[in-house]
């Protein structure tokens, strides 16, 4: 008989960051940041049939932040769906498509005021 070698193969661990993605993405802005989760927000439009139009809708998602991604509450991302990761957290938050420091929104008297609402006549 021949002796074969045994080759090693080794297996990477998948670290519980890394969570592979499925299903729907958001875009949307996000309003309150904790340790590892962000609350991205978004509008959506709906059909009222019986007033035969359209009505505008805000949906909040709950999204896990990667380890290495700076998000910062204003920043405008990038939100995928995947396996339920915790109790409200089902999605992760792919890339920051517009960061708060290019003027999306700005800090004025503990309010976070969005510039893309901003209206001239309004005195903030």
């Amino acid at each position: 008989m021949a002796k074969t070698q045994k080759t090693e193969i080794k297996i990477e661990k998948k670290t519980p960051e890394v969570v592979g993605t499925r299903g729907r993405t958001f875009e949307g802005t996000v309003v309150k940041k904790f340790d590892k989760r962000a609350v991205v927000e978004f509008d959506r439009t709906v059909k009222v049939a019986k007033y035969e139009r359209f009505m505008r809708k805000t949906t909040r998602v709950h999204s896990r932040i990667p380890t290495g991604m700076n998000v910062n509450i204003g920043d405008y991302v990038k939100v995928q769906e995947c396996r339920p990761l915790s109790k409200m957290i089902h999605s992760v938050v792919i890339e920051i498509m517009r960061p708060v420091s290019q003027g999306v929104a700005k800090w004025k008297d503990k309010k976070l005021i969005f510039l893309t609402f901003h209206f001239p006549w309004r005195k903030e």
